[in-house]
């Protein structure tokens, strides 16, 4: 049987073996997320949510004060685990409900799907919210370590956005340019290690993980003890593949599901302007050697799309594809949320019917030839969050933070994306 993207059933358990609150849970809920009972996600500096996708203003602990296992059935994370078996809604979780009315497949839909056959863990959660500490999905991002300085991102999650920052705000960040997570150097470390039986995926990401030394002590740690089962998925800016002596893509050949989500918003010129510090002929090397050293690994494109980029995503996309280096049907259009300032549904009326037009002559190209339907999913739903709002009346914010951030940069994004000028010339 064929992978079903947008299907909700999970990939290892069938609706036919569910209870009937299990079905109610994973299949009907709008709320239910496999995430706060398998998982719990940290920022660079400490901050601690129930996933990666969770709003940055609602933290449910500190791991550079407390324990995972504290942080983990503290007194938000029980409220939320109550809310969702009540079939309520929490505030952490905008972001997802959000892109379901869009029509986007969520992290949480995603979440229930990948690892829904751990569904009878929720038997165990009591009363008050209270379940048993067992991680089954880590992300944690062990630094803000990164070699880019990429347009929508920041101090917290690039340590080369720090330079950038004191220019444009006239100080230094409130905390140090390298944050690492934890109370001390080996804090999260050793707590990893006795959870290591358990796990079922790691997702890197950071800061950039393939720079990082804690990512390549995970993989040893994994080879070590022979665990090749444990699936790998990434969310690189795909400018390096080794990290002192060691070539990544000779490690993931060892295992049996690595996916490789490659952060790239534009190409050439166009991207090296997204994600500064990016060597366009780099990324396409780096491509074309992963085809030939691990070519079983799968790979696809995570872009990032907003505003800056909303009319050039579709030529990038389907470019890669002829040039051999994606299919048709690898590509994940990761929907910018945030920096509010670059969403799409600050553009113009005009301008949205020209991205609406652009991208359903591309969808024409691409529904025949997306078995898989995630990319063709993710432009529909991009067009419906675009057009279904209407924050055009915030458009300065976009032109004011550009401007402030080319004058730093001595760039020019008119230059640069030249089908902006009409954004900048209307009133």
């Amino acid at each position: 049987m064929a992978y079903e993207y947008g299907a909700k059933e999970p990939e290892k358990l069938k609706i036919k073996d569910m209870t009937p609150k299990e079905k109610e849970l994973l299949l009907d809920s709008e709320s239910f997320c496999m995430m706060p009972w398998l998982h719990i996600h940290a920022f660079p500096d400490g901050r601690a949510y129930p996933c990666c996708f969770a709003l940055d203003k609602y933290p449910v602990g500190d791991l550079n004060k407390d324990s995972m296992e504290m942080v983990f059935n503290g007194k938000d994370m029980r409220q939320i685990r109550q809310n969702m078996l009540s079939n309520k809604k929490s505030k952490h979780c905008t972001k997802c409900y959000d892109q379901e009315q869009s029509g986007f497949f969520s992290l949480r839909l995603s979440s229930n799907k990948h690892f829904g056959h751990n569904i009878s863990m929720i038997e165990n959660t009591q009363p008050d919210g209270t379940a048993d500490f067992v991680i089954k999905y880590w992300d944690i991002r062990f630094s803000n370590l990164c070699n880019l300085a990429c347009r929508s991102c920041g101090t917290w999650f690039s340590s080369n956005w720090y330079e950038d920052h004191k220019k444009l705000t006239g100080a230094p960040p409130s905390h140090a340019k390298i944050m690492k997570v934890g109370r001390s150097s080996d804090d999260i470390w050793d707590q990893m290690l006795e959870q290591f039986e358990h796990v079922e995926q790691f997702y890197f990401a950071g800061g950039e993980p393939i720079i990082m030394e804690e990512h390549y002590r995970i993989l040893k740690e994994l080879d070590r003890r022979k665990m090749y089962h444990v699936r790998l998925i990434y969310n690189t800016n795909f400018t390096r593949t080794k990290y002192k002596d060691i070539d990544v893509l000779e490690l993931w050949n060892k295992f049996d599901s690595v996916s490789i989500g490659a952060s790239l918003d534009a190409e050439g010129a166009r991207g090296e302007y997204m994600r500064k510090g990016t060597v366009w002929e780099d990324v396409v090397a780096n491509r074309k050697r992963m085809l030939e050293v691990c070519p079983k690994v799968d790979f696809y494109i995570s872009s990032t799309v907003g505003l800056i980029n909303a009319l050039h995503i579709s030529d990038f996309h389907r470019n890669w594809v002829e040039q051999g280096l994606l299919k048709p049907q690898d590509f994940n259009f990761n929907l910018l949320q945030y920096p509010y300032a670059q969403r799409i549904d600050l553009l113009p009326e005009s301008y949205k019917q020209k991205v609406k037009e652009k991208i359903e002559k591309h969808l024409e190209w691409l529904r025949p030839l997306d078995n898989l339907t995630r990319a063709t999913k993710g432009f529909e739903s991009g067009l419906n969050y675009m057009m279904r709002r209407d924050n055009n009346k915030d458009i300065q914010q976009f032109k004011d933070t550009m401007k402030k951030m080319d004058v730093i940069r001595d760039e020019n994004i008119l230059e640069t994306f030249p089908e902006l000028k009409e954004l900048y010339e209307a009133n």
